[in-house]
């Protein structure tokens, strides 16, 4: 879906965007707090603390398999309800996380969990564009990651916090209550969008024709998998590798959400002014932090400083977002879902290459060498991406993507004065039906 007109909201674009980004503060909150609950959690299964790292798995493999699927049965669904039904899921998915026991029980609560995960983020990104000028999209999709970025900060510490406290339920009953308060804020804030007429699941499908959406996709999936595989098992390297207390973890883990915060307010803002090579430079500094990262694990001081530098390669998340969202053209939902799967894809992958390394006697810090090496993997598809749109022809896709730095009234002029021309991928026809 593409908007020339800006949508405005019932109370104003900053309580909109304000509700949204706290959606994605409670979703990411529920996403990121099993990394910092693996010991409790894995104790209470009675398994491993790298086969607990399944949960993380679970939560990542619903969001794979949630996104697309959410997204294509929702294709004609107003944006607001379509919210306010993955606020419910959350809801669901993460109290059953709270009071489900055994590790099959976990597991499949962690996935239900992870099922609107996808579609949130995809949907509010689609909203939070349609609500300012195109030349505006990355930096009003960052504030939605925002609050992805803020549950590293606040919401993560806080669980960690709580089930060190009172046991590791507690931190997704947090969850829970989080998922009802969006529920009821996000009805009288977000305006009502409607699907476009023509809108269907063919339609949304056909976008998965094009490779630059599967390069895009396979960047997310590969490149940012590099920083789950240190995130993913951070409290016990931080325990067992650096000696810190066990009790102030959540220090450590502030100092990745803050650079997550300035990450993604960065990323944002490079994404609307230089958008490609914005994507090269963020890959190049993860590769790098994330191998000082292997050198810097032993040390409290340097492990911290690190952990935040990393936390910078956040920037990566609005970039790669509004990159699909060029690239999608007139089939965005699916598509700006779909990155959101290819992110809890590169979780999965992500914690198992940096479990199977820790399996391996390579010992804790080893995640920061696997972590490089995934990035380094994402910077060698993002080269290929590159290479094929310097050597296509002009065309409608590279026109779409420059169209966001034109006065926001701009296309809509152009629309106006082609009055029966639209852009296709085929060839295109006038009221006629002549091929034109």
């Amino acid at each position: 879906m593409t908007q020339d007109k800006v949508v405005a909201a019932p109370h104003g674009l900053a309580p909109a965007q304000i509700a949204l980004g706290l959606g994605g503060l409670f979703i990411g909150t529920g996403e990121f707090a099993a990394m910092g609950l693996l010991p409790g959690m894995a104790q209470s299964a009675g398994v491993s603390i790298p086969q607990a790292g399944n949960f993380i798995s679970a939560y990542a493999l619903g969001v794979v398999i949630g996104a697309p699927a959410l997204a294509i049965a929702t294709s004609r669904m107003e944006k607001r309800n379509l919210l306010l039904l993955l606020a419910a899921i959350v809801l669901v998915g993460n109290l059953a996380s709270a009071v489900t026991p055994g590790f099959l029980g976990i597991a499949a609560a962690r996935f239900v969990a992870g099922l609107p995960h996808g579609a949130y983020y995809g949907t509010a990104s689609i909203v939070a564009a349609a609500m300012v000028p195109p030349s505006q999209r990355a930096q009003a999709i960052g504030r939605v990651m925002l609050g992805l970025a803020a549950a590293n900060l606040f919401g993560v510490p806080l669980t960690t916090w709580l089930g060190q406290s009172f046991g590791w339920q507690s931190a997704f009953a947090l969850v829970a209550v989080g998922g009802a308060l969006l529920f009821i804020m996000l009805r009288p804030l977000i305006p009502v969008i409607e699907a476009d007429e023509d809108a269907s699941p063919r339609r949304e499908l056909s976008a998965f024709t094009r490779p630059q959406i599967w390069l895009t996709l396979a960047v997310a999936t590969i490149g940012f998998g590099g920083m789950f595989a240190a995130y993913s098992y951070i409290t016990p390297t931080l325990v067992q590798e650096a000696g810190v207390a066990v009790g102030t973890v959540p220090l450590f883990l502030a100092a990745w959400g803050l650079g997550m915060i300035v990450g993604n307010m960065a990323g944002g803002w490079l994404a609307d002014r230089a958008l490609i090579p914005s994507i090269f430079g963020i890959i190049v500094w993860n590769i790098v932090f994330l191998a000082l990262f292997f050198l810097a694990a032993p040390n409290p001081i340097l492990a911290g400083a690190s952990l935040f530098m990393i936390g910078i390669g956040f920037a990566l998340v609005p970039a790669l977002q509004a990159r699909l969202m060029d690239v999608a053209r007139q089939a965005q939902s699916l598509a700006a879902a779909m990155n959101h799967s290819a992110f809890n894809l590169s979780n999965a992958i992500g914690a198992w290459t940096g479990g199977l390394a820790i399996a391996g006697g390579y010992g804790w810090p080893s995640t920061g060498l696997v972590g490089a090496a995934l990035a380094a993997g994402g910077l060698a598809i993002m080269t290929v991406s590159a290479l094929l749109m310097r050597r296509a022809a002009p065309s409608q896709e590279t026109k779409y993507e420059a169209s966001r730095h034109l006065p926001h009234d701009e296309p809509a002029r152009r629309s106006a004065r082609r009055r029966s021309v639209e852009p296709v991928d085929g060839p295109l026809v006038g009221r006629s039906g002549c091929r034109i």
